[in-house]
């Protein structure tokens, strides 16, 4: 019988693209993690993290790119700036909208002509780019602002038509500025519905077709610890579905913790998802010492929890790969 031999180059992420970090390593291979001159869509319901995603986006991507430029546009009016510093945003080297605009930012209109001269000042200084919109559901359309649309046109009408009228023309123009953009949608339910996905957001059907990566978080449950006696809730765990990526394979998923004034905790990600696909002979940990470092990372030094921390992501990757690997067919097609 002859083999063939696999081609390792199968799968990888396109060699042209540049990426930020999620976060998280499981999530970085669910998505591929940020692609630079790309669209990228995170969807959820609420308290689901999606906020802190972008939060910790901003933070990886200033520790890769020193002189590229961050854009954080929040149109909810909700945003905790003291809060997200403690998370290591980098709060002096983000432009928000209060800064350079007096209007507030409240039609997809605005949205469009301030991401477009956004790009055009990265191209400008020749750097890259990070604009952030939180969220897109916020966010009315010219036409609904000055007439009663919700009687006359039905909600979201227009500014479903000219979501897709937007990003055909700004995709171009977000590619040669090396920017990430990274739109946050809210979860809406469909009323009525008996088959297929029982859930949309806003802005129609363009969001699905010009993002590259589309993530939907999910909240599973609330994690409690114990202290002195007292009980009380110190983060959430979320699911994390890749539904699109032109990045790397779609429709795969993991889940993390989120804690509170801290952020993912990406030594619990990857102990736990080790533990799940029964890798963790691949470390010198055991079950036992892997359930106390989940339960006590928190109390970890920095020293200490760099000493754990840094082999596993080397692991986890590694292992993922393999996994992957592990699926392809044996021979090439053609």
């Amino acid at each position: 019988m002859i083999r063939v031999k696999r081609n390792r180059d199968r799968g990888r992420k396109p060699s042209d693209l540049q990426f930020i970090r999620t976060g998280c390593t499981p999530l970085d291979q669910v998505t591929g993690r940020w692609p630079l001159g790309r669209i990228a869509n995170i969807v959820g319901d609420k308290s689901t993290g999606k906020t802190l995603l972008a939060i910790e986006a901003c933070a990886n991507f200033s520790h890769s790119y020193e002189n590229g430029l961050m854009f954080y546009r929040e149109a909810e009016e909700a945003f905790d700036k003291p809060y997200a510093r403690s998370l290591g945003m980098p709060i002096e080297r983000i432009s928000f909208w209060d800064d350079d605009n007096e209007e507030p930012l409240d039609t997809v209109q605005a949205f469009y002509k301030d991401m477009k001269a956004c790009a055009r000042k990265c191209i400008s200084k020749g750097v890259p780019g990070l604009y952030i919109l939180d969220s897109l559901d916020a966010l009315s359309d010219e036409s609904e602002m000055k007439h009663d649309s919700l009687k006359k046109e039905g909600y979201g009408t227009s500014k479903a038509y000219f979501m897709s009228m937007l990003f055909r023309k700004i995709t171009r123009l977000i590619s040669k500025a090396k920017m990430c953009v990274i739109i946050i949608s809210q979860v809406r339910d469909k009323i009525g519905v008996m088959f297929g996905r029982k859930t949309s957001r806003t802005g129609g059907r363009a969001m699905d077709f010009y993002a590259s990566v589309i993530l939907y978080l999910t909240h599973t449950e609330r994690v409690s610890q114990i202290r002195d006696g007292i009980k009380r809730v110190i983060g959430i765990r979320v699911k994390a579905f890749g539904d699109k990526n032109k990045i790397t394979k779609p429709f795969r998923e993991c889940e993390f913790l989120i804690r509170f004034e801290y952020g993912i905790d990406d030594l619990e990600a990857c102990l736990s998802w080790l533990m799940e696909n029964k890798m963790l002979r691949r470390t010198s940990l055991s079950d036992k010492e892997a359930k106390r470092l989940i339960s006590s990372s928190d109390r970890l030094d920095d020293e200490e929890y760099n000493e754990v921390y840094k082999p596993l992501i080397k692991i986890v990757r590694k292992a993922w790969s393999e996994i992957e690997m592990s699926f392809l067919p044996r021979r090439k097609k053609y």
